[in-house]
């Protein structure tokens, strides 16, 4: 069963526009990970929002400590007001379009 993520991350002001890029960056790595279904970057009121989904826990898990998001971490710091709060969804389906 695929996993769904929505993780905000949250960047200082100043910072916005170079937070974004590092995101942006790394998509193309990300998006070919095993296992990768779908790693869009959305924005909203300064807020940055991804929304994943991975074929499985264990391509989720592999994600966590791949290159791209390992080499994340040092683009980031000072620029965000903390770590991103992650949320972990659990599919509730509902008529024909009920699911990512």
């Amino acid at each position: 069963m695929s996993v769904v993520v929505v993780a905000h991350i949250r960047p200082l002001p100043e910072h916005l526009d170079a937070v974004r890029e590092a995101f942006v960056e790394i998509l193309p790595a990300v998006h070919a990970e095993p296992g990768c279904e779908l790693y869009a970057l959305h924005e909203a009121d300064g807020v940055l929002v991804m929304i994943e989904k991975w074929a499985s826990q264990e391509a989720l898990t592999t994600h966590m400590t791949a290159p791209a998001l390992a080499g994340l971490g040092p683009k980031l710091a000072g620029k965000v007001g903390g770590a991103p709060e992650v949320q972990v969804l659990t599919p509730v389906p509902a008529g024909s379009k009920g699911a990512l």
